[in-house]
């Protein structure tokens, strides 16, 4: 998935480049600024000083010396004076002029802290929806994968109220017997259908006999022609929406490697993630949603958190994948678009 919110330590992320959210002298300091100082060494620190610093709200690149990436890029943050000093605009010159130096140096990785969150005072719900914002923006006309970095969860919030209104949604709607799970190890577990078929017709008399024919031939010919699969009707929904490919898994938030063995593999079964993220990008509302997931062999449940909040969102007709990654990484879910 092109971004994707992950709780890391950033200074063990494997990607080509990290983000350092330091200040304007380049000199190290406290929070990630000094983490990332002290697990590259002093030559960052040496390299740094050749910089003659850095403003607020621009980014610079040295190396990474002892860190796993390539390259660290220092961009300044804004300190928060409550939203009326231009911050908004400087965070978000921030993440744009440190994806366009990842891009310069032909990184296909990166990984963002929440710049401005700490020290700097910056609200981390705001600080969060401008990230998310400015990242998906880029995304959708660049190939590269971004990560934002959580180390904790105190380091992570969304709005109180949408927090507080999908809570309650839970609680109206969660079933504490998870029935999908015993229903998947049933279907796991059951015999096929020839095999009932085939006990059933024990011992039968000559009528029903031939109702059992009947139900042996009506299950060879429905093997012989198979319903529309997860695929084609992806496809077929794509060009009913006047989408193009790139459009849908781009607002998916899916790796174009993944669409394209979709497009190219009639039976490919994604997984759930994968599915709810299309339906999600093709604004399905919530009965399209379920029959998409039925090619796929899934389906929606009170039983399970993940389907809850989807749901909230589908309801209430927000569509923006982000937005629902942030609520499902809020309560500990997997993320829309995961393979």
């Amino acid at each position: 998935m092109p971004l994707e919110i992950v709780r890391n330590d950033i200074t063990k992320m494997a990607v080509d480049a990290i983000v350092n959210a330091a200040n304007s002298s380049l000199s190290g300091g406290g929070g990630v600024d000094g983490c990332i100082h002290r697990a590259a060494g002093e030559e960052l620190l040496n390299e740094c000083r050749t910089l003659g610093g850095c403003e607020v709200g621009r980014a610079k690149v040295t190396g990474a010396y002892r860190l796993p990436c390539k390259y660290v890029i220092h961009t300044v943050g804004p300190v928060w004076y409550g939203g009326s000093m231009g911050e908004k605009a400087l965070l978000e010159s921030c993440y744009r002029e440190s994806l366009a130096l990842a891009k310069e140096k032909k990184c296909e990785s990166v990984a963002f802290p929440l710049i401005s969150s700490g020290i700097f005072g910056y609200p981390k719900d705001q600080a969060l929806r401008v990230a998310v914002d400015v990242i998906s923006d880029f995304l959708f006309s660049n190939d590269m994968t971004v990560y934002i970095v959580i180390f904790d969860r105190a380091s992570f919030t969304i709005g109180e109220k949408l927090f507080a209104d999908i809570e309650e949604y839970i609680d109206d709607y969660y079933a504490e017997e998870h029935t999908d799970r015993r229903r998947e190890l049933y279907r796991r577990n059951a015999p096929d259908c020839a095999s009932v078929c085939d006990k059933l017709c024990a011992d039968r008399t000559v009528a029903e006999e031939t109702v059992c024919a009947d139900l042996s031939e009506s299950l060879d010919d429905a093997l012989k022609h198979p319903d529309e699969s997860f695929s084609q009707m992806l496809l077929r929904k794509i060009d009913e929406k006047g989408m193009t490919d790139v459009q849908c898994y781009k607002k998916a938030n899916i790796d174009r490697k993944l669409f394209s063995k979709i497009r190219g593999d009639v039976n490919y079964r994604p997984s759930k993630s994968t599915a709810v993220a299309f339906a999600i990008a093709l604004e399905l509302p919530l009965e399209e949603t379920e029959e998409l997931l039925k090619k796929a062999g899934f389906a929606l449940s009170h039983s399970s958190k993940f389907d809850i909040i989807v749901e909230f969102f589908i309801n209430r007709g927000n569509y923006n994948i982000f937005e629902i990654n942030e609520a499902l990484f809020a309560f500990d879910q997997s993320l829309l678009g995961e393979h």
